[in-house]
């Protein structure tokens, strides 16, 4: 059972990604879907809660900027004794800004909105208490490339099908995944 948080500005992929890669097999939990919602901090904590609880694997897809954001999921992820997964998106604000102009309605941001994620914006580290750190960065032909984590300065290119493999070895989809384009309107 794996609780995978997403760290990345707005507009820098991460829900492309979720449905790319996640799916058809994770729990999806996102406070963009709980806008209406009075307390959406205490729901998402509640959604995640109830997947771990379930023995579901659950992707966490906000922007989860700081330590301080991600330690109360972290906690929880530990508590249910789920496979902690971070999947860091590298920054690349003048990208993330262009996309978003793409953007229509609730998924268009303020630009601002984009400028202060990215300042406060800390990458992830095992000192957090990840069990995986992943960092994911859209090529120049829109397609993900991920890079795993080994050790401390060390990133080794894991591409998109060996992806799979390591997160889904019980239910491996029947068709092999090819590199997927990252959708302008949605990244």
């Amino acid at each position: 059972m794996d609780l995978i948080i997403f760290t990345g500005l707005q507009a820098s992929g991460k829900s492309t990604f979720y449905r790319t890669y996640f799916a058809a097999t994770h729990d999806y939990v996102s406070k963009d879907v709980l806008r209406n919602n009075k307390n959406p901090n205490k729901r998402q904590f509640q959604l995640i809660e109830s997947a771990l609880q379930t023995q579901h694997s659950v992707v966490v897809d906000n922007t989860n900027p700081t330590i301080e954001v991600r330690k109360p999921l972290i906690d929880l992820g530990q508590y249910y004794r789920a496979t902690i997964i971070s999947y860091y998106f590298i920054p690349d604000l003048s990208q993330s800004l262009k996309r978003n102009r793409q953007r229509t309605g609730k998924a268009k941001v303020p630009d601002v909105a984009l400028y202060t994620t990215h300042k406060k914006l800390e990458a992830p580290s095992y000192a957090e208490g990840f069990d995986k750190l992943y960092n994911v960065q859209i090529t120049n032909n829109s397609r993900f490339e991920v890079r795993e984590w080994i050790e401390a300065g060390e990133n080794i290119l894991i591409p998109p099908q060996s992806l799979l493999s390591m997160h889904f070895q019980a239910s491996l989809p029947n068709e092999t995944p090819e590199l997927h384009h990252a959708e302008q309107n949605d990244v």
